[in-house]
């Protein structure tokens, strides 16, 4: 009979799982002992990291990756990556070691107290098996219940002597199971939400990040066609569902409920699909809706329906209803959206240069189905207005509004999309968090371009700082961080660029190279 540690080798296997992304510690080793030959370990040197690079690797893969965490002290390093996690659906797996049972009740070093409390509310399900027969069963519910609408992270606190404990027979039927989620609507609802977006006279379409997750990008575009309706990427969204060449395309919305309801205004009907309803983030009170205008709301979380304010909404497969939609609408009688004008080219400059420049710099040279993965908050708006993404799983953000994500994300994304080039563009300031995402990197040859925007200062704080009229917060500089020193040490090749010349030559060098690199460009804060 095989050990509970076999067990779930074989389940893991049986779901596609061989990569296990971790800091192990002392609870952990039981399970990691004799490491199977078919399955890889992508080591982190922060929790963090780890859980960000899975996290990378889930959004881009679309399937469950594991996580494997060091009891309490693991799993609160990485709570951060949990509420990335939590806001970006992905669909994580994360374990973590427990104290031996034999010791558990005087609560020795490295108990986990309260185990099952500790991730929550950012996790799906958190559990600790109350016998180590229960180990699989619980491993197997954790995978089915990660993967299932809408996806997110799940945690097992698991007993290490556990792992070498003789399964139970009964449980080997958990290698047979296969649990689908099945989400399309049935002709009749989906013909009725057609027909409604008919009648409309001026409908927009708001998108979300799970139009991406989904691979739905194309369905969203042959609906937007139909209906001859302009699309607004949802505000805060960490993902790209729409190509932002595309005619109907206009840009990201704001995050405030009067400035988006301004911009909308005019529209009788606004279809939001794939995102939550909104995520607003400045406090600027105002309608919800612009004057006269319906909302219909597809999503894959129940949660997002009930909790929004106003419309009605739909839960189901966001793909296939999209899909369903885009096959059913009749083409609308109206003029097409006019193309959104190009932003005009920054000035070519020397340092500190514009990031707009840079931006420029990297869409020319970058393969045209290159991934961003972002971190530098002050340059949101722009990239939304200037960068050509057209292929899904293009661009990346962190979801939960904190910083530490893109640069161990990028590397998982990377992992899991071999054969697109992964550009990380990160701010000084975020790149502090989670730096040591580069020793991954090198370690195990992970080909991202890394570049580090240096302009000195925490720029979104700065410009939340005048939203709130909060003047003299200090902390807000960051001066005085070699980034090609850390990068360097660390096993990239980096280097410092502070012309457009030596920018590009050093960006296009990066990307022949194949290899993991960091460049370091001086950039402007703007003041106004």
């Amino acid at each position: 009979m095989p050990t509970v540690r076999d067990l779930t080798y074989d389940l893991l296997r049986r779901h596609g799982i061989t990569t296990i992304f971790g800091n192990p510690g002392s609870n952990e080793l039981p399970f990691l002992q004799d490491f199977p030959s078919d399955f890889r370990y992508i080591l982190a040197l922060h929790e963090g990291v780890a859980l960000g690079i899975a996290d990378g690797y889930a959004q881009a893969t679309g399937r469950t990756a594991l996580v494997n965490l060091h009891s309490a002290a693991g799993t609160g390093n990485a709570m951060g990556g949990f509420a990335n996690a939590w806001n970006s659906h992905s669909p994580l797996l994360v374990t973590a070691g427990q104290q031996t049972r034999a010791m558990i009740g005087i609560e020795p070093l490295l108990t986990n107290l309260d185990a099952t409390t500790l991730p929550k509310p950012l996790v799906k399900w958190s559990y600790e098996p109350a016998r180590a027969e229960d180990v699989p069963l619980a491993i197997s519910r954790a995978l089915h219940l990660s993967g299932l609408p809408a996806r997110g992270p799940v945690y097992l606190s698991i007993p290490y002597d556990d792992w070498s404990k003789p399964a139970d027979p009964e449980s080997l039927r958990l290698l047979e199971r296969t649990v689908v989620a099945a989400g399309a609507l049935d002709s009749g609802a989906t013909a009725q939400l057609a027909a409604r977006l008919e009648r409309s006279t001026n409908p927009v379409i708001v998108l979300g990040p799970d139009v991406d997750a989904a691979r739905a990008n194309g369905h969203a575009a042959r609906l937007a066609e139909r209906l001859k309706a302009p699309v607004w990427v949802a505000p805060s969204a960490p993902r790209c569902p729409f190509p932002t060449t595309h005619p109907s395309f206009r840009s990201l919305l704001p995050a405030g409920m009067a400035a988006l309801s301004r911009l909308l205004e005019g529209h009788d009907l606004m279809l939001v699909a794939g995102a939550p309803v909104f995520r607003y983030h400045q406090y600027d009170p105002g309608p919800l809706l612009p004057p006269g205008a319906d909302l219909i709301h597809i999503t894959c979380d129940p949660d997002e329906a009930a909790r929004a304010p106003m419309g009605d909404a739909v839960v189901g497969d966001v793909g296939l209803i999209l899909a369903a939609l885009a096959d059913a609408v009749g083409e609308a009688p109206r003029a097409a959206p006019q193309p959104r004008a190009a932003p005009s080219r920054a000035a070519p400059g020397m340092a500190p240069l514009t990031a707009e420049r840079v931006l420029d710099l990297m869409n020319d040279l970058a393969p045209r189905d290159a991934i961003y993965v972002n971190e530098s908050t002050s340059t949101i708006e722009a990239m939304w207005e200037r960068m050509r993404w057209e292929k899904p799983g293009s661009y990346y953000f962190g979801a939960a509004g904190g910083l530490g994500f893109a640069m161990p994300a990028a590397v998982g994304v990377q992992l899991a999309e071999p054969d697109r080039q992964v550009i990380a563009v990160i701010g000084d300031g975020s790149a502090n968090y989670a730096v040591t995402a580069l020793w991954t990197a090198a370690q195990h040859g992970v080909p991202v371009v890394f570049v580090i925007m240096r302009n000195g200062t925490y720029g979104a704080l700065r410009w939340f700082a005048g939203e709130l009229n909060a003047q003299g917060v200090p902390g807000l500089d960051v001066p005085g961080i070699d980034f090609v020193s850390i990068a360097a040490g660390y096993g990239l090749d980096a280097v410092r660029a502070d012309t457009d010349k030596a920018f590009a030559d050093a960006f296009s060098g990066a990307i022949k190279a194949g290899r993991p690199a960091l460049i370091e460009v001086a950039t402007a804060w703007k003041t106004g």
